[in-house]
């Protein structure tokens, strides 16, 4: 994917993402993780940043942004609670991408100006009680009735439901043993009858990021809602949504980290223990050393993975890499942050015990770490094979 934003533009819009995380962002950051949501004003500034549309071309309103500069516009805007992001993820990512790549020009030109724009919020229905990592197992079920579809059955956890215009919705239209075949995707609008939201889930962190259940009750669906011109497609649109997306969690991993080396490195210069600051200790440093040159090595890997991606090269084993380590990193990261703030780090009013919580989950979604050891080995006996 080839850009059509100049290096030279592109710094100065990363100067103003800097700005707009410094200045807006983080001042509240605790507040919203308290209050369970993010002011509209800031869901304001955010569209107005185009941060809903970095991944969509110009011509739906995008900013189209290549792959190596979405990742390093991420490195800056996540700096500060994973709960912003999320806000916008899910809509540049996962449900933009998937009609992107699957869409009929008719539900391109409906959709996703909506989507670029932040004007509507998009939601990814895939993961039920019964099916995660096996998305084959999904029994959400579309039935053909004449000029309509009607679904029936629930999605678990699903980000920014609570907030959705549109979701992209995963649904069996195959018979119950079709495995992926058997998928097919739909938009639903969010008015659409018989679909509804549980309440907000609890969740051990991001709690300014609103996830919850939703259910499909007869929810009836005009037939073009199909995504794409066929049946049957649903297991591959849902994987170039989620291809885009493992990259941007890899990419937040790395500015989790580094705002999380930051507070450590702060907090080690300033806390006196024993007469010196304890970064003078060499088992503070080697947790400060170990921290920054994990995250290097992630920021690295990751950029050199979208280049390989804007040249075309698909680099599957590359992009579950990116992943599977920079969430692995983080978490890594975030308990040594802790360590070294010691009871500071615990308390709750401090942003190192949230961020703690907050990283734990990317190690989950997009892919499990343990999937993507899986794909990785996969690619490497596929290459070795010949």
């Amino acid at each position: 994917m080839t850009s059509v934003v100049s290096e030279t533009d592109f710094t100065e819009y990363l100067d103003t993402i800097r700005r707009f995380t410094n200045e807006k962002l983080k001042p509240i950051e605790l507040e919203v993780e308290d209050e369970g949501s993010i002011p509209e004003p800031v869901v304001q500034q955010m569209r107005e940043l185009g941060l809903f549309g970095m991944t969509l071309p110009r011509v739906y309103g995008g900013l189209e942004l290549s792959i190596e500069q979405q990742c390093r516009a991420t490195y800056e805007f996540t700096q500060t609670s994973a709960a912003f992001r999320s806000r916008f993820s899910t809509t540049l990512g996962l449900a933009s991408q998937s009609i992107l790549f699957s869409g009929r020009p008719d539900q391109c030109n409906t959709y996703l100006p909506k989507l670029a724009s932040g004007e509507w919020t998009g939601s990814f229905c895939l993961t039920e009680p019964g099916a995660g990592s096996d998305a084959g197992g999904i029994a959400t079920r579309a039935r053909r009735d004449g000029n309509e579809y009607v679904i029936n059955g629930e999605k678990c956890y699903i980000t920014n439901a609570p907030d959705a215009d549109v979701f992209v919705v995963m649904a069996r239209t195959g018979e119950a043993d079709s495995g992926n075949k058997g998928i097919s995707a739909f938009i639903v609008e969010a008015n659409a009858p018989g679909l509804s939201t549980g309440r907000y889930d609890r969740k051990m962190g991001q709690h300014a990021s609103r996830t919850s259940n939703v259910f499909f009750d007869d929810c009836r669906i005009p037939a073009t809602a199909l995504l794409g011109e066929e049946e049957g497609l649903g297991f591959k649109t849902a994987m170039a949504g989620i291809n885009a997306a493992r990259m941007h969690v890899a990419a937040t991993c790395v500015g989790q980290a580094t705002r999380l080396i930051e507070e450590a490195l702060t907090y080690a210069l300033q806390r006196v223990q024993f007469s010196r600051p304890i970064a003078e200790f060499q088992s503070v440093q080697n947790m400060l050393a170990d921290s920054q040159a994990e995250n290097l090595a992630a920021r690295s890997m990751i950029l050199e993975t979208a280049r390989r991606l804007d040249a075309g090269d698909l680099a599957l084993g590359d992009m579950s890499s990116c992943k599977l380590f920079a969430t692995e990193m983080v978490c890594r990261v975030a308990d040594r942050a802790v360590q070294i703030l010691g009871g500071a780090g615990y308390m709750d009013e401090n942003i190192v015990s949230r961020m703690y919580r907050d990283v734990r989950l990317f190690r989950i979604f997009e892919g499990t770490s343990q999937i993507h050891q899986g794909i990785i080995a996969k690619e490497m006996i596929k290459d070795a094979s010949g």
